[in-house]
């Protein structure tokens, strides 16, 4: 069974800005802090990023995956789902954003992930904080 988590914050930032930095998945390694290196492995017709193999931090080593963006509900709406990974068996996620006003966005960020051997609930929680502080980095970087 997959463990999901979910935050939502609002950004100082308009959406289109939010949204630029949250689609720049190559830039990624910039301001979340557990993603180490991104290789794109396909694009779709508009250059955007369709599959991408990441390298991140996770419980004390290095996690390999590999996402399928779909950004069909763009841009109100980005999500992925796992199509290989080394210590997953699934993840899903989404960064859902809302126009507040001309100068705001809502951004709800939900995940879903589901490890190959399950973990006690005191490190999934240690693990759950500091992938939802990828968010607070989009929020960093966006009002900067």
């Amino acid at each position: 069974m997959a463990d999901s988590a979910s935050e939502t914050i609002t950004i100082d930032a308009p959406i289109d800005r939010v949204w630029s930095i949250a689609t720049d998945i190559e830039g990624y390694p910039g301001w979340a802090h557990d993603v180490k290196e991104v290789v794109v492995r396909d694009r779709d017709d508009e250059g955007r990023p369709v599959e991408v193999e990441f390298r991140a931090s996770a419980l004390g080593r290095s996690t390999h995956y590999t996402l399928r963006y779909d950004y069909s509900s763009a841009p109100g709406r980005l999500e992925w789902s796992m199509v290989d990974g080394d210590i997953q068996r699934s993840i899903d996620g989404a960064y859902t954003l809302e126009s507040v006003d001309d100068a705001r966005t809502k951004v709800t960020y939900d995940l879903a992930i589901e490890l190959v051997v399950p973990l006690p609930g005191f490190v999934k929680r240690r693990a759950e904080r500091r992938i939802l502080n990828a968010v607070r980095g989009l929020k960093d970087l966006a009002e900067a």
